[in-house]
C-alpha cells in the first residue's frame, strides 16, 4: 500500500509542476501587457491613426491620448480589455473634433472704434461776442479785464465746436482819453480766454483798435493781420447807448458798437456786439459720446 502511494506521488509530481509553470506563464508582466496593447493599437486598421498611450500597473491599463473617431476610441478600449492578464481598463482617451470643424478659423475680433479726435478751430475764425459791461477810453484802464459771451455759435467742418453763450474773458490793452485840444482817444481790446462746456482755454485774437481824433473823426480797426477801416455800428452822431445794442458785427469786419460822446471819447455800451478774429488756432477736446 505504501509502495502504491509513493508511486502515485511520483506520478503526480510532473503534472503539478507543469500546472504551476502554466499558471506562472498565464500572468504576463505589466511591461508585456503595455507593449502588446500598444502594438495591437498601432497595427489595427481601425486604431492605427489614433495617438494613444498605454500604461499598465498591476494588471490595470490606463489609456490616454486622442482617437480619431468615437469608434476608434471604443476599439482601443476593446483591445485593452481583451489583453491576457488585464484586470481593469481606465479609458481617458479624448476624441478629436472633425477635421472641418478644427480647420475653421476663429472669427477676427471686432476692430476697436477709432479714438475721438480733438476739434481744432483754425486761426482766422471770427468770434462775435456781446459785452457784459460798458468800456470807455475815458474810464477804462489799461490791463483791465472785461467779460463777454459768445453771441454766435462756432462750427468747424459742419460740426458744432463752441456753443453760443460761452463765457469769454478779454483785456483792455490800451485806454487813453482824448484831450480837449489835441490828442486822440484810444481803446484797444483783445480776447484772452474762453470757457467751453466747463473747461477754460487760453485764446489769441487780433487786437481791436479803436481811436477817435479831430472833430468827431473816429476809426475802428482790427490790427495784427485783420482788416483795417472797420465801420462803427450805429454811427457817431446821435447813436446813443441803444445804437449798438442787439447789433452783430459782420464776420471778419472788425466792427465796434457804440457812439462818441460830446467830448469825443470812445464809449462802448454793455451788450454791444464786437467781432474778434483768432490769430492762432484753438484746440478743444473731442465732444463726449
Amino acid at each position: 500500500m505504501r509502495a502504491y502511494a509513493r508511486s502515485l506521488s511520483i506520478a503526480l509530481l510532473p503534472a503539478l509542476l507543469g500546472l504551476s509553470i502554466g499558471c506562472t506563464k498565464a500572468k504576463p508582466s505589466d511591461d508585456t501587457i503595455t507593449k502588446d496593447v500598444q502594438t495591437k493599437v498601432a497595427t489595427d486598421p481601425d486604431t492605427k491613426d489614433s495617438d494613444v498611450t498605454v500604461a499598465a500597473s498591476q494588471g490595470k491599463i490606463t489609456l490616454t491620448g486622442k482617437a480619431k473617431t468615437p469608434a476608434a476610441k471604443k476599439k482601443v478600449e476593446q483591445i485593452a480589455q481583451e489583453e491576457p492578464g488585464v484586470a481593469a481598463v481606465d479609458d481617458q482617451i479624448a476624441v478629436e473634433p472633425p477635421a472641418e470643424q478644427a480647420a475653421q478659423p476663429a472669427p477676427p475680433p471686432a476692430p476697436a472704434p477709432p479714438p475721438p479726435q480733438p476739434i481744432v478751430v483754425p486761426a482766422g475764425t471770427t468770434l462775435t461776442v456781446r459785452l457784459g459791461q460798458a468800456l470807455s477810453s475815458k474810464t477804462s484802464e489799461t490791463g483791465q479785464t472785461f467779460i463777454a459771451t459768445l453771441a454766435q455759435p462756432v462750427s468747424v467742418q459742419g460740426k458744432a465746436a463752441i456753443p453760443a453763450g460761452s463765457t469769454i474773458s478779454g483785456t483792455v490793452l490800451a485806454a487813453k482819453a482824448k484831450g480837449k485840444v489835441k490828442g486822440e482817444g484810444q481803446l484797444d481790446l483783445a480776447l484772452r480766454s474762453i470757457t467751453v462746456r466747463g473747461q477754460t482755454f487760453n485764446i489769441q485774437t487780433d487786437v481791436l483798435d479803436n481811436t477817435v481824433k479831430g472833430k468827431g473823426s473816429r476809426t475802428a480797426k482790427t490790427t495784427g493781420g485783420g482788416a483795417a477801416g472797420g465801420a462803427l455800428i450805429g454811427g457817431i452822431a446821435g447813436g446813443g447807448r441803444g445804437a449798438a445794442i442787439g447789433a452783430l458785427a459782420g464776420a471778419g469786419a472788425g466792427l465796434v458798437g457804440g457812439a462818441a460822446t460830446g467830448n469825443q471819447q470812445i464809449e462802448i455800451p454793455a451788450e454791444s456786439a464786437l467781432s474778434f478774429r483768432l490769430s492762432a488756432p484753438l484746440t478743444l477736446p473731442p465732444p463726449s459720446r
